[in-house]
């Protein structure tokens, strides 16, 4: 009986592995990627990795963000086919801001940009001294995923808004670090 165990599971692990892949690698309906317990707070459609098909970024709110205000915010990027259906290519849960982290402005999610290859999302908050933030993010043909280009922003106080200061942020990490590895608050 015992040399029946080894092959049973090594069945079974293939098995688990395939059945695994296969549900993940479905293109889907944009209503079938969004988890339980999540609404969209904004999307924005385009072709971000070139490849002449109709992409969508999505940014998710969980339902309890205004419980908890530093709950992260989930953005997805899905790749489309001719079928008008989808497939996650990547997700990440600390480029978009929390709903709290805007100061006494509140919300700083300010919206998604798509163009060539590019995307960015856009982040505005502060009282009197206030700021912006645009997290940028390039697709790179050779690693065929999204490297980060830019994360910078302004500063200016509401008294001298003309008087204003660029930000940068992570800066050693433009061009090196990946969409998924980004992390908004490695800056703080």
């Amino acid at each position: 009986m015992k040399p029946l165990l080894p092959i049973f599971l090594l069945v079974f692990t293939a098995a688990h592995s395939l059945c695994a892949q296969t549900v993940f690698g479905q293109f889907k309906s944009l209503e079938e990627l969004i988890p339980p317990q999540f609404s969209i707070i904004d999307s924005a459609s385009g072709d971000i990795n070139n490849d002449n098909m109709k992409d969508i970024i999505i940014i998710l709110r969980n339902q309890f963000e205004y419980i908890n205000s530093d709950t992260t915010r989930p953005l997805l990027l899905l790749i489309g086919n001719n079928e008008g259906k989808y497939k996650l290519l990547e997700q990440n849960n600390n480029v978009v801001l929390c709903m709290g982290c805007g100061g006494i402005y509140g919300d700083p999610y300010a919206g998604i940009t798509i163009k060539d290859g590019f995307f960015s999302i856009e982040h505005y908050g502060g009282s009197a001294w206030k700021w912006t933030r645009v997290i940028t993010f390039k697709f790179n043909k050779t690693s065929t995923n999204f490297i980060l280009h830019r994360d910078a922003g302004l500063s200016w106080h509401t008294s001298n808004p003309d008087n204003t200061t660029e930000n940068l942020y992570n800066k050693d990490d433009f061009g090196k670090i990946s969409f998924a590895q980004f992390n908004y608050r490695k800056s703080w």
